[in-house]
C-alpha cells in the first residue's frame, strides 16, 4: 500500500513555481500546458525524450531577462498538455507548434527544439515556414538525414538507434514506468556526456523526469513518437513525409550538437545542412553529449541569444 502511494503521480507534479506563469493553451484540437517569462519577440522552447518543460527551466528567466517573451511547452503526451490516443506522427505534432504559436497570439517565433523536439521543430519549419522565424536545433539531424544514417550505418547510427527500437514492442510502456520509472535515469546515462552523468544536476533532473514519465498515459504517449516514426518507413503516409520534408528550410539556422551524443551520432546530424537554404551555422560541441541544454546551459543560453539577436 505504500509503494502504491509512493507512485502515485498526477500532472500537478510538472506544475513547479517560479519565475514564470504557467498556463494551458488550445492548439490544433488539443490543449497544450506551457510556462512562460517576460516580454517582447517569443522564443518557443522545445524538449525531448524522456523530458519536459523543466528541461528549459535553468534557460527561460535568463530569455526573459535578455527582452523576449521566453515560452517552454510540453509537447503532445507529456507533462501537463493532452494525451489523446493517436496525432504523434510527424504532420500532426509540426501543426501542434503551428497552434501553439497562434494560440499564444503570435505571428511567428523563434523555435529552440532539442532530441524529439528538435525533430518536431525541423518538422515545423518546413511544413510552416511563415510561423518559424528562426530556428535552434540541439542533438537532433534533420529527419531524413536520421532515416537515411538508420539505413546506412549498420554499426553507428542503427547501432545507437538500439533503445528506440526497444520502444516499438507492445506495452513497452510498462517497462518504462516500471520500479518508479528506473528505465528513464538509464536512458539518461545512456544518452548524456559522461561528465554530466553523475553529477548532481543530472540526479536532479532524472528524479524529476521519472517522476513526470509517470503520470498517466504519459509513457505510452511518449514512445507513440518513435513508434510512428519507425513503422512510419514502411507505409504510404511515411512516404509521403518524406517527400514533404524534401522541401528545403528556409528559416536561419543553428544546429548545435555534443561531439559526444549516442542517441544521434554526430556524423549523422552533421549532413542536415544541405537540406536548408536559409543561412546555416553548425557547431559541434565539446565534452557534450545528447543533452546540451542541461549540461552546457550557460553555452547553450548564449548561442540562443546570439541567434535571436543575429
Amino acid at each position: 500500500m505504500k509503494e502504491q502511494r509512493r507512485s502515485a503521480v498526477d500532472e500537478s507534479s510538472v506544475l513547479t513555481e517560479g519565475p514564470w506563469t504557467h498556463r494551458f493553451v488550445g492548439g490544433n484540437g488539443s490543449r497544450f500546458h506551457v510556462v512562460e517569462a517576460g516580454t517582447g519577440p517569443m522564443v518557443l522552447f522545445l524538449h525531448g525524450f524522456p523530458e519536459f518543460w523543466w528541461a528549459w527551466h535553468e534557460i527561460l528567466p535568463a530569455v526573459a531577462d535578455a527582452g523576449y517573451r521566453a515560452v517552454a511547452a510540453d509537447l503532445r503526451g507529456y507533462g501537463a498538455s493532452d494525451k489523446p490516443p493517436r496525432g504523434y506522427d510527424g504532420y500532426t505534432l509540426a501543426a501542434d507548434v503551428a497552434g501553439l504559436i497562434r494560440g499564444l497570439g503570435e505571428r511567428s517565433a523563434i523555435v529552440v527544439g532539442s532530441g524529439v523536439g528538435g525533430m518536431v521543430a525541423w518538422a515545423a519549419a518546413s511544413f510552416h515556414p511563415s510561423l518559424v522565424r528562426r530556428l535552434v536545433i540541439l542533438g537532433a539531424p534533420h529527419p531524413l538525414r536520421l532515416r537515411t544514417a538508420i539505413f546506412a550505418d549498420p554499426r553507428g547510427q542503427f547501432a545507437a538507434a538500439t533503445p528506440a527500437l526497444r520502444f516499438q514492442l507492445p506495452r513497452y510502456e510498462h517497462v518504462l514506468t516500471r520500479h518508479d520509472a528506473e528505465l528513464v535515469g538509464e536512458v539518461l546515462a545512456r544518452w548524456g556526456g559522461p561528465h554530466w552523468v553523475g553529477s548532481d544536476s543530472f540526479a536532479r533532473y532524472a528524479e524529476r523526469y521519472r517522476e513526470a514519465m509517470r503520470i498517466p498515459q504519459a509513457a505510452f504517449c511518449a514512445l507513440e513518437g518513435y513508434r510512428w516514426a519507425f513503422r512510419s518507413a514502411l507505409r504510404l503516409h511515411g512516404y509521403r513525409f518524406v517527400k514533404a520534408m524534401q522541401q528545403p528550410i528556409v528559416t536561419p539556422t543553428l544546429q548545435l550538437h555534443g561531439a559526444l551524443d549516442r542517441a544521434s551520432l554526430p556524423r549523422t546530424a552533421q549532413g542536415s545542412g544541405r537540406y536548408v537554404v536559409a543561412s546555416y551555422e553548425w557547431r559541434l560541441l565539446d565534452r557534450v553529449g545528447h543533452y546540451p541544454h542541461l549540461e552546457a546551459p550557460d553555452l547553450v543560453l548564449g548561442e540562443v541569444l546570439r541567434w535571436a539577436k543575429s
